[in-house]
């Protein structure tokens, strides 16, 4: 969606956020009035596990981490989220903690709504209420699969996981193979899926001897075998 408002031409951050797809200019203008604004530099904590949570917090720019440490104090990443996501959605429900930790992976710009706020729009506007449930559907679904894929001894099964959860969201069509600009680095990929940094290295370059990925630098890797990937996770 163009994050301009066609009839006054003005950019509004609102627009970029999928729950808010269906609001004309002037509900969009109206919620952009009342959205907070925060920059945080790369490796700042938004918040802690803890933390009163009673806030939206929508991504305008740049990339975050959500996660939480194990019994061995790692850290383990629940969630990587770009431009246009949105979190925090479960404190509308209820006064609550934050239940996990957030950092910025680079230079971010955040909205922020509070929860009487939020409620407010979603008087005038019912339907984002059921955007919000599906959100929340969406995300507990991932977690479900995320467990499931952690749970198995296979590294090789948590990595091709891995790969293609971040090929169906940072991806991009080139010359009929998906080129996967990736939005973390490798310490942060080992600690997605449980692993050290050393053994993601090693099986990347098992992958990419198998003809499944080739490794374009530190940043970008192309699935050249998406349903051979595929196959190590079945």
């Amino acid at each position: 969606m163009n994050n301009y408002c066609n009839r006054c031409n003005k950019k509004v951050c609102a627009s970029k956020v999928p729950i808010f797809q269906n609001l004309n200019c002037e509900e969009l203008l109206e919620i952009e009035n009342t959205i907070g604004h925060k920059e945080f530099s790369k490796g700042d904590t938004i918040f802690l596990e803890g933390d009163p949570a009673n806030m939206l917090f929508f991504v305008n720019e740049g990339k975050i981490k959500l996660y939480k440490y194990n019994k061995d104090g790692k850290e383990q990443i629940l969630h990587i989220l770009s431009e246009g996501d949105f979190f925090g959605e479960l404190a509308l429900l209820k006064d609550s903690e934050h239940k996990f930790n957030s950092k910025a992976i680079d230079n971010v710009k955040i909205c922020t709504l509070t929860k009487s706020q939020v409620k407010d729009i979603i008087m005038k506007n019912p339907k984002i209420a059921i955007k919000l449930l599906e959100n929340v559907g969406e995300r507990l679904s991932a977690m479900e699969n995320l467990v499931q894929n952690l749970s198995t001894n296979d590294v090789d099964a948590r990595i091709a996981y891995l790969l293609t959860n971040l090929m169906d969201k940072y991806s991009q069509k080139i010359n009929n193979n998906k080129s996967i600009k990736l939005p973390i680095s490798r310490e942060d990929m080992a600690n997605y899926i449980g692993v050290t940094r050393e053994t993601i290295s090693r099986k990347l370059k098992k992958f990419e001897e198998e003809s499944l990925i080739k490794i374009v630098g530190i940043k970008r890797i192309i699935i050249l075998d998406e349903k051979g990937l595929k196959n190590y996770i079945q």
